[in-house]
């Protein structure tokens, strides 16, 4: 690239715009990196000047807003939009990820902690909450079924399916019940809820050969791949699946006004879990006697 002569009307700063950084070396990128630090900033702090001189000259014509006032007034507004107190979702541990991070789930990934777990934007969760509830309001509860492998989610994914009374499969997934039409378990459907894509994976595949929707709910580690909509959060806790489970009931019975009752929140983010008895083997007893 042809280098812009240096003349009076020329500062050294507009050479620097026009130069590409990626492509200068030796001398050429000292000189850049000392005017980084100083004809910039020399040219910032002009600016700044004559910025303050004009707010002076504002002074009394117009009121200035407080910047970080207004900041919390943003925030607070934006917290009484939220579906539940953002107490809540902190409480559920809603926001905590995992280690891992995939391309797919970047984006909604605040920060890390010192420990190496991502912690997703809770201001984004509620949004994909809000968005899942609107989706899922477009199906009939019939043509929707949930998928949860994950013993943490079940006693949750049951209530879930009384209130609303979309089908539910946890535990393990009938194979081919959603694409097999031989068998006398098929199940047609046009949404498939999967708590999570890893533990669920046969169940999404069959889901994609029909060709049906799908709703996601994604951890840090999980993919979005062939998703029409996802929910994110942590999907291996039981509170986070509560809350979760709690908001799409509560949603779904009001945009289809279904007036069964939900029980409050603290039940659905409660630890208590009571297992499925087990069937006992049968123990033959035998009337023969030892040394016989």
């Amino acid at each position: 690239m042809p280098k812009k002569k240096l003349t009076e009307e020329t500062s050294e700063e507009e050479i620097i715009v026009e130069e590409k950084p990626e492509e200068l070396e030796g001398e050429e990128l000292v000189k850049l990196a000392e005017a980084e630090s100083t004809v910039l900033e020399s040219d910032i702090a002009e600016k700044k000047k004559k910025l303050l001189e004009k707010l002076e000259k504002l002074k009394g014509k117009v009121d200035v807003a407080d910047t970080e006032d207004l900041k919390e007034k943003v925030k607070a507004k934006k917290r009484t939009d939220m579906l539940i107190p953002l107490e809540d979702y902190v409480k559920t541990g809603i926001y905590l990820g995992t280690r891992a991070v995939t391309p797919t789930m970047k984006p909604f990934v605040y920060r890390r902690r010192a420990d190496g777990l991502a912690i997703f934007n809770t201001d984004i969760i509620d949004e994909k909450l809000k968005e899942a509830i609107e989706y899922i309001s477009g199906f009939d509860a019939k043509e929707i079924v949930l998928m949860c492998k994950r013993q943490s989610g079940w006693r949750v994914a049951n209530m879930f399916s009384k209130i609303t009374g979309i089908k539910v499969f946890t535990k393990k997934y009938p194979a081919g019940v959603l694409t097999n039409t031989a068998l006398p378990t098929f199940f047609e459907n046009e949404l498939t809820i999967i708590v999570d894509s890893w533990l669920d994976k046969n169940a999404l595949s069959d889901t994609l050969k029909a060709g049906k929707k799908v709703l996601l709910i994604c951890d840090t580690n999980n993919f979005s791949r062939g998703a029409d909509k996802i929910i994110i959060g942590n999907n291996k806790s039981p509170k986070s699946l509560g809350v979760i489970f709690y908001l799409l009931a509560r949603g779904y019975c009001k945009a289809k006004g279904i007036e069964n009752e939900i029980p409050d929140l603290d039940w659905w983010t409660s630890e208590e879990y009571v297992p499925e008895e087990r069937p006992r083997k049968k123990i033959e007893r035998s009337d023969a006697k030892f040394g016989v």
